[in-house]
């Protein structure tokens, strides 16, 4: 397959995609179905133009239990109360990115969106503000679980691991409306990655940054431009990203 063709099979891989994680998040009962939809139409993108054949167990998989090792992200980082910075100074553009690791959409958007920010981000182009939002608190049973991660990743901000403790969240998001992760589970994933000592254990079981989040969800609401998770912002300003080349058009 020629590299036109193969550009050619990827654009339209993506607009399919972006589709998807838009119709996921104005969705309510079909949303399962539609991630479901937008995980396979990833994987198979991804095993066209690689040539390989992917396996989507590992994105499949609802369990903390044998995850696949992630890697780092190279650009400081940085927790500014409930958000967390990621990127270089100088970065041409600063977007904020609301969240929370219970929304099907906002796994559909990394899956779609992931490896393309964090290119333009160790690039230096870009700069990412992350807001971990409480924002689907009641729709885990039982409740919490959007408190809880929201919380417990900020703690692994604190420890030097929010790059990996976001993207492992995201590579094992429970499904809406199920448990969730416990707080002994969020733990167990934080030493998992490698976070050493009490402090962790003692953030997240004691939700140490639980207002800090709240605060986040609250002044983005106080907007009034806040239309749920996931919402990309800049300058104050809802990007709509319905067009694949959002970013791209961000950073020209």
């Amino acid at each position: 397959m020629g590299g036109a063709e193969r550009n050619a099979r990827k654009k339209k891989q993506q607009q399919r995609a972006t589709k998807a994680v838009v119709a996921a998040r104005g969705a309510s009962g079909d949303r399962t179905k539609i991630i479901i939809g937008i995980v396979v139409v990833v994987v198979l993108a991804a095993a066209v133009i690689g040539g390989v054949v992917l396996s989507s167990k590992s994105d499949t998989d609802d369990s903390l239990a044998n995850v696949p090792e992630v890697a780092g992200v190279s650009a400081p980082i940085v927790r500014e109360g409930g958000a967390v910075v990621v990127g270089k100074d100088g970065a041409k553009v600063t977007i904020d990115l609301y969240e929370d690791f219970l929304c099907p959409a906002c796994g559909a958007f990394k899956k779609a969106y992931g490896d393309q920010i964090k290119q333009e981000i160790e690039a230096g182009d870009l700069k990412v503000r992350y807001h971990a939002l409480p924002f689907l608190n009641r729709l885990s049973d039982p409740e919490g679980y959007s408190r809880d991660s929201a919380n417990a990743a900020l703690c692994a901000a604190d420890e030097g691991k929010f790059w990996e403790y976001h993207e492992t969240l995201f590579l094992r998001q429970p499904e809406e409306g199920g448990p969730g992760y416990t707080k002994e589970e969020l733990v167990k994933l934080g030493t998992d990655l490698g976070i050493t000592g009490d402090a962790f254990k003692q953030c997240v079981d004691s939700g140490a940054h639980e207002k800090d989040a709240q605060a986040e969800l609250d002044a983005v609401r106080a907007t009034g431009k806040f239309k749920g998770t996931p919402t990309v912002m800049k300058d104050g300003e809802v990007v709509e990203w319905d067009d694949q080349d959002w970013l791209t058009n961000l950073l020209k």
